[in-house]
């Protein structure tokens, strides 16, 4: 049975800017980002005006344009850019609607990297649904859905924070498409989240692999490729294939995979008909996991929160590691807990603000 992710966060109070200092930076960049540019423009406007004859007109008419009147000519969007690990996310205030306020067309636009803002997905706080205070969507960098984020879940939680000026210990909840969230900020900063339980059910992950275990899929075989992998699967509300090796190969080094070229073999696979998160893992110790990860819609990122999770689960059902795990990803740690207690997984990791911008759709 698939339970509903729940989550606690507690507010650092030297942690958080003023929420009206925050508005004015999310509200007027044009009036912080454009000094700058006024200087540049008086500049170029001075040589237009000693320039040919032929292009009198257009240095007029540059010469009366203000930067102002130039971004009310655009559609523009406001943002925070936030980063759990280095899985980067771009933060859209949206609670002044229950519609995202880009598209996902215009999201896997500002992702881009090159011909974009650049990060891992586009993440909207929205007005919350079912007696949540908050709904969180998020589009991942191909424009694609996902059910929830751990990290951005993070993310999101110090970004509401910010946004709402919440001192001292708070929590509040939020709906994601994986259930109820209810994230908190820790004293040091970190963000603690209770994710809820696992959901090991072979056709809730979903995957279409046979259950090895009741009806879990643990250490089973998966051909990718013509090469027979040893996987188990799980769901966090989005669904993970967790490998630690071939069969009868040795253990893992994840440095030394190709994750670009065996990365989209996994997450394509006809196993999985909702495509599928991979983590690769590599056992340091029963307290100690390294991991890299292709994510569904976003490729090869620094850091999956929920991967980590799932990636504890499958590592304590093959009997590789202890309840309590250190995981490195490329970005970092994250410490994650599956709890004997109440069978639900805790994962506590940090959530960075990076900088405030707008951006042009």
């Amino acid at each position: 049975m698939e339970i509903a992710a729940i989550s606690t966060v507690s507010v650092a109070p030297q942690s958080l800017q003023p929420s009206n200092a925050f508005s004015r930076k999310l509200g007027s960049i044009s009036s912080l980002s454009f000094r700058s540019f006024e200087r540049e423009y008086r500049v170029e406007s001075a040589k237009l005006r000693v320039s040919a004859a032929s292009s009198s007109v257009d240095a007029v008419t540059a010469e009366k344009t203000s930067p102002a009147s130039f971004l009310e000519s655009k559609k523009v969007v406001h943002f925070v850019k936030y980063h759990g690990l280095g899985n980067d996310f771009i933060l859209v205030d949206n609670r002044d609607s229950s519609e995202p306020k880009i598209s996902q067309e215009q999201a896997a636009k500002l992702c881009d990297r090159n011909f974009g803002v650049g990060a891992d997905g586009v993440i909207f706080a929205m007005p919350g649904v079912n007696g949540t205070d908050y709904t969180m969507r998020i589009f991942n960098s191909d424009g694609s859905e996902p059910e929830m984020c751990g990290n951005g879940v993070r993310c999101f939680a110090r970004f509401i924070a910010e946004l709402e000026n919440l001192q001292g210990k708070h929590s509040f909840t939020m709906h994601t498409g994986a259930g109820l969230i209810v994230p908190e900020i820790q004293d040091d900063g970190q963000v603690k989240v209770d994710m809820g339980e696992p959901i090991l059910k072979a056709q809730d992950v979903p995957t279409k692999l046979p259950g090895t275990k009741g009806e879990a899929v643990v250490q089973a075989e998966l051909v990718v490729d013509g090469v027979g992998w040893i996987v188990t699967c799980v769901s966090m509300g989005n669904p993970h294939c967790i490998t630690f090796g071939t069969k009868g190969g040795p253990n893992l080094k994840v440095d030394e995979l190709n994750l670009p070229e065996i990365g989209p073999k996994f997450e394509h696979h006809e196993m999985f008909p909702a495509r599928t998160n991979t983590e690769f893992v590599e056992v340091l110790s029963r307290s100690h996991l390294k991991m890299r990860v292709w994510e569904r819609g976003a490729g090869a990122t620094l850091a999956c929160g929920t991967g980590a999770c799932a990636l504890v689960v499958a590592a304590v059902l093959e009997g590789r590691a202890d309840r309590k795990c250190t995981v490195d990803l490329p970005g970092g740690p994250l410490e994650i807990e599956w709890s004997q207690e109440d069978n639900h997984i805790y994962m506590t990791g940090p959530a960075e603000a990076v900088f405030y911008g707008s951006a042009l759709l």
